[in-house]
């Protein structure tokens, strides 16, 4: 395990996680190189994830999870993607599921993990971003004590949830559904990322954009707007 330098400080980088620091830290890439979002059919996402296989699965509760992640292969491309099926009682208006799904699908940010398709067909709502390899923070917070994330990289990975949550407040998407460790995943080059699925309002009457109070910013639970801030 070696050392890496920035003109801001001296990193030191768990083996796992191999890219150097930018120099500056800013999000200067707009993602692009990112797909432009479209929908799938269930078709696709099906053989994309082997039937939705049980060994596909990287949620972090595995299928007991009510909404499931799998990681897929789109046959059009090949490209590894996260697939996210949500439960048979979520979202029950395909109108509202899609009109969410494209508006969360027009941001593009290095530092967001971004969302490229949808599918609703046949009852399934499924939702498909890119594949980050590295697991989430959560995990790598709690669950690997051996090997312990450096401080250096905490304090990037809280920078750089500030910064995503900074640009999608700019876009219009200021309210972001359950922010906690299991949101900021990694990408192939050891980049922390927000996961876009939170930017979902992930409700089934299309009015309550939390279901954990605790997450819930107090203004929005007094006037239902959300404070840019």
């Amino acid at each position: 395990m070696g050392a890496r330098c920035s003109k801001l400080s001296v990193c030191w980088w768990p083996p796992r996680f191999k890219s150097p620091m930018l120099e500056n830290g800013a999000a200067e890439d707009d993602g692009s190189g990112v797909p432009v979002f479209a929908e799938y059919s269930l078709a696709e996402l099906r053989v994309a994830t082997d039937g939705f296989a049980t060994d596909r699965i990287v949620s972090e509760h595995g299928e007991k999870a009510p909404n499931v992640v799998y990681r897929g292969t789109l046959f059009s491309s090949g490209r590894t993607v996260a697939i996210k099926r949500f439960g048979r009682s979520a979202w029950p208006d395909s109108r509202q599921f899609l009109e969410e799904a494209r508006a969360v699908g027009q941001l593009r940010s290095r530092r967001l993990a971004n969302l490229i398709g949808c599918c609703y067909e046949s009852g399934e709502r499924l939702l498909v971003a890119e594949f980050m390899p590295h697991e989430t923070l959560a995990k790598h917070l709690f669950h690997w004590e051996t090997n312990p994330l450096s401080w250096a990289m905490r304090t990037r990975a809280a920078f750089y949830v500030a910064q995503a949550l900074e640009y999608c407040s700019s876009k219009g998407r200021a309210l972001y559904h359950d922010l906690h460790a299991y949101r900021v995943v990694f990408d192939a080059e050891g980049n922390p990322r927000l996961s876009c699925f939170g930017l979902m309002k992930n409700s089934r009457d299309g009015k309550s954009y939390s279901t954990n109070l605790a997450f819930t910013p107090p203004e929005y639970l007094k006037t239902g707007k959300c404070a840019t801030r």
